[in-house]
C-alpha cells in the first residue's frame, strides 16, 4: 500500500437500490446470476468487502439513516414515503451534504431522493448544490400505462432538476422509457460533476443512486439481450458497466488516489415476481427483519488508507459512513443530537481488528422487530418475505446465525444462549436513554419542528 494521499479527499457513494445479498460475484452470485459482475467483483479487491454491512428495511429508512447518520426511526423517516406525503427531513437535520458543502466541498445528488417532496426538503435544501431524479421512486413509471390512472385527476411523477437556491422544475414526466433510459442520464450528469469539480479545483461529494435492480428491471437498448439469460442478468450487466464508467472517470481525471468510493445496496432485494431478487446465502427480502433484509453488499476502496483484499463478518450499519466518511474529509458530526454512526476508520484502515460497533436494533417502521449483536440475533417479529404478514413472537427467538443463517429454529439446542440478553439488553437500554434525551420526531413533523433535548 502506498503513501496516502495529501488534500482533502473526493468521496463517491454509489448507492443501488434493492441490492440482494446474492446478486454480485464477489458475494456468491454474478455468473450464478447469469452475469458476469467484473468491474463491481475487481473493485471488491481493491479495498474492504463487508460481509455484515447492515441497511435499514425500506428505502426511505436507508437514505434517511445514510444521510444523516441517525436510525431513521429518530427522523420521523422510518417508512417509504408515498405521493401525497407530507413528511421527510426537517430543517433542523443536518445531511451529509450540508456537512460536507460548509467544509467547501462541491456537491451532487443524481437519482431519487425519497426522505421528502415538498419546500425545504429538497435534496438543494439539504447541502446538494444540484440534483436531478425523482422525488420517490420507480414503481411510479408504471402510472402513464395505468389505465385506472388519469394524469389530470391524479397527478403526474415527473423527474425533477434543481441548483441550490432554486425550487425544484419538472423535467419530464416519468415513464417507462424514461425509466429505461436513466441510469446513463445520471451517469453523463455525474461525469460532467466530477469534471466541473476538477477544474474548479473543489474536493466533491457524488452521491451516485443507481435505479437498478429496483423494480421495473428493464435493460438499456445497449444491453438488453446481452447476458443471454434475460433482463434481471441484462440489468446486472447494466449496474456493473455503469459503475465501471464512474471508476473510469476516476481515473482519466486522475483523482482516483486521492477519492472514497464507496459501493452499497440500500436494502435487502426485491420480492414481487417478475423481479425478485436474491438474498444469496441468507433468507428474506426487503420489509423484513430476516438476514436478506439487513444485509447488502458494501465495497469500501480509499488508496492508501483502506487495505487492498480485505474482508469482515463484523457488522458494521449504514449510519456508520456518514461519521466515518465526515471524519476521512476532516469534518465533524453535528455535536448537538443523537448521531447514531460510529467511527469505523481505524477498523476500514486495519489498524484495529474488530468493528467499533458490536449491534444494532432494528425496526419496521415504527415497530422494533428485533436487536443484533454479532452473529446473534433476538427476533421479536417474524416476517420472512414482504409478502408475508409479520408475527409477533411470545418469546424471542435468539438465532446464532453462525449455525442457523437461514433462521430456521426457534431455539439452539442444546445452547440456547440466553446469556446474550445482557448484550441485546444494553442495546435497547442505550437507545432508550437516548430517546429520554432526545425524543424522536414523529412522521410527517412540520419542517420546522426541532426536538426538544433533555439534559
Amino acid at each position: 500500500m502506498g503513501p496516502a494521499p495529501s488534500g482533502p479527499p473526493n468521496i463517491v457513494y454509489f448507492l443501488v437500490d434493492n441490492l440482494g445479498y446474492g446478486e454480485l460475484g464477489c458475494y456468491g452470485g454474478g455468473i450464478l446470476r447469469g452475469a458476469d459482475t467484473r468491474r463491481i467483483d475487481a473493485f471488491a479487491g481493491e479495498g474492504m468487502k463487508l460481509l455484515n454491512f447492515a441497511p435499514e428495511a425500506q428505502c426511505t429508512p436507508s437514505r434517511s439513516a445514510l444521510l444523516t447518520g441517525r436510525y431513521a426511526v429518530r427522523s420521523g423517516n422510518h417508512t417509504v414515503a408515498l405521493p401525497g406525503d407530507d413528511g421527510g427531513l426537517v430543517a433542523w437535520e443536518r445531511t451529509i451534504g450540508d456537512v460536507l458543502s460548509a467544509k467547501g466541498y462541491a456537491t451532487a445528488c443524481f437519482g431519487k431522493w425519497h426522505v421528502g417532496a415538498a419546500a425545504g426538503r429538497w435534496p438543494t435544501d439539504h447541502g446538494f448544490d444540484e440534483w436531478y431524479g425523482p422525488p420517490r421512486t420507480w414503481d411510479e413509471s408504471y402510472w402513464p400505462d395505468d389505465p385506472w390512472y388519469d394524469p389530470k385527476r391524479d397527478g403526474v411523477s415527473s423527474m425533477m432538476e434543481a441548483q441550490r437556491g432554486q425550487t425544484p422544475r419538472d423535467v419530464k414526466q416519468l415513464t417507462l422509457d424514461v425509466r429505461r433510459d436513466v441510469d446513463a442520464e445520471f451517469l453523463d450528469r455525474a461525469k460532467g460533476f466530477m469534471r466541473r469539480s476538477v477544474q474548479a479545483g473543489k474536493p466533491f461529494f457524488l452521491y451516485f443512486n443507481h435505479s437498478l435492480m429496483h423494480m421495473p428491471t428493464i435493460p438499456r437498448a445497449s444491453f438488453k439481450g446481452k447476458s443471454g439469460q434475460g433482463d434481471w442478468a441484462d440489468c446486472l450487466l447494466e449496474l456493473d458497466s455503469d459503475f465501471g464508467e464512474v471508476l473510469d472517470t476516476l481515473k482519466e481525471l486522475k483523482i482516483d488516489d486521492n477519492t472514497i468510493v464507496v459501493f452499497s445496496g440500500d436494502n435487502g432485494p426485491e420480492e414481487l415476481e417478475p423481479w425478485r431478487g436474491h438474498s444469496g446465502f441468507f433468507d428474506g427480502s426487503y420489509f423484513t427483519g430476516m438476514e436478506g433484509s439487513l444485509r447488502t453488499p458494501c465495497l469500501v476502496r480509499y488508496p492508501g488508507r483502506v487495505p487492498a483484499g480485505r474482508q469482515s463478518n463484523d457488522v458494521v450499519h449504514i449510519t456508520d459512513m456518514f461519521t466515518t466518511l465526515l471524519r476521512w474529509a476532516g469534518a465533524e458530526p453535528p455535536p448537538d443530537r443523537v448521531i447514531d454512526g460510529v467511527d469505523q476508520r481505524a477498523f476500514l484502515e486495519g489498524k484495529q481488528d474488530g468493528s467499533a460497533r458490536d449491534g444494532f436494533p432494528y425496526w419496521m417502521g415504527s415497530t422494533l422487530y428485533g436487536v443484533k449483536w454479532r452473529n446473534f440475533k433476538m427476533v421479536m417479529y417474524l416476517q420472512r418475505t414482504s409478502l408475508e404478514p409479520s408475527q409477533k413472537l411470545a418469546s424471542p427467538h435468539i438465532v446464532n446465525l453462525t449455525v442457523d443463517p437461514k433462521e430456521r429454529k426457534a431455539i439452539d439446542l442444546p445452547y440456547m444462549h440466553t446469556w446474550t440478553a445482557v448484550h441485546f439488553g444494553k442495546i435497547l437500554k442505550d437507545f432508550e436513554q437516548s430517546v429520554r434525551r432526545e425524543p424522536l420526531i414523529p412522521a410527517g413533523a412540520p419542517l420546522d419542528h426541532v426536538p426538544v433535548r433533555k439534559t
